[in-house]
C-alpha cells in the first residue's frame, strides 16, 4: 500500500463525525479571553451577557467558560444590535425570533421534501 493509499482509506474511516474542535463550530474551544479580544470587549461584558442568559457558554471541569464558534458569531450578533440601539431584553427577543423562524423554515423544508417524494412515488 502506497503513502498515498494509506491516507485515503484513513480518511475515509475516520468520516464525517470525526471533526476537531477547529472544524465543529459547537465546539466549546475559545476561553472567555480569547472571545474577549476578538470581539475586542471586556471579560466582564462577556460576563454579564452570560448571567443574563444571552449566551450560555460551556464550562471546563475547572468552570471555566468556553465558548463555540457559533457563540462568539452569536455574540457579534448582540453587538451589532446592541450598537443599533436595542436593549439586552430586545436582543434576547430577536435571539428567540430568529431561531423560532430557523425552526420553522427546517420544518417547511422538510415537508416540502416530503411532499416532493410523495409526489414522485405517486408517477
Amino acid at each position: 500500500m502506497t503513502m498515498e493509499q494509506g491516507t485515503q482509506t484513513r480518511d475515509a474511516q475516520r468520516g464525517a463525525e470525526d471533526l476537531s474542535p477547529l472544524q465543529d463550530a459547537d465546539a466549546p474551544f475559545y476561553t472567555i479571553g480569547q472571545v474577549s479580544a476578538i470581539l475586542g470587549i471586556p471579560q466582564a461584558a462577556l460576563r454579564r451577557l452570560d448571567d443574563q442568559d444571552i449566551v450560555s457558554p460551556e464550562r471546563s471541569e475547572g468552570g471555566q467558560r468556553r465558548y463555540s464558534r457559533q457563540e462568539v458569531e452569536r455574540l457579534r450578533e448582540v453587538l451589532t444590535l446592541t450598537d443599533e440601539g436595542v436593549t439586552l431584553p430586545g436582543v434576547r427577543k430577536v435571539l428567540a425570533l430568529r431561531r423560532q423562524v430557523e425552526s420553522l423554515e427546517e420544518e417547511l423544508a422538510d415537508l416540502r421534501g416530503r411532499g416532493a417524494d410523495d409526489r414522485a412515488g405517486s408517477d
